[in-house]
């Protein structure tokens, strides 16, 4: 599915957001350091506490790529909302994987927080979740 943004701003913003899954879920995950801001926060599903710095959050989002084995990732829905240099982009994901001999469908939300500093995007926070039961 292709997203498409009227404006060149938010279709700059989802181009990156696009790219950055598909470093996670289709490519190198190590690749996420083009995307992740030395200083990202990130409150996960699966983490008690939260995920504190580029390096820290590129080893989970690793973790789980070398973990599983995805069959696919899907965003749809998505709203972005520009405040100067910094956005919000909301957007709801569907995944199918592999783990540990069992295949799982999941669905949910995901939540960035973006700014642009030396000219390019970067993901600074970002929350995600399954479904409410």
């Amino acid at each position: 599915m292709i997203i498409r943004f009227d404006d060149p701003v938010q279709q700059e913003i989802w181009t990156t957001i696009r790219a950055l899954n598909d470093a996670w879920t289709k490519g190198n995950p190590d690749d996420l350091a083009n995307y992740f801001h030395r200083n990202m926060v990130a409150i996960t599903s699966t983490d008690r506490m939260r995920r504190e710095g580029g390096v820290d959050c590129i080893a989970g989002w690793k973790g789980f790529a070398e973990a599983t084995r995805i069959h696919h990732w899907r965003e749809t829905d998505p709203v972005i909302h520009v405040y100067g240099d910094a956005s919000v982009v909301a957007y709801y994901f569907d995944i199918a994987f592999d783990m540990n001999g069992q295949t799982f469908n999941s669905a949910g939300r995901d939540m960035f927080f973006m700014v642009k500093e030396e000219g390019r995007w970067w993901a600074v926070g970002d929350q995600f979740s399954s479904f409410p039961v």
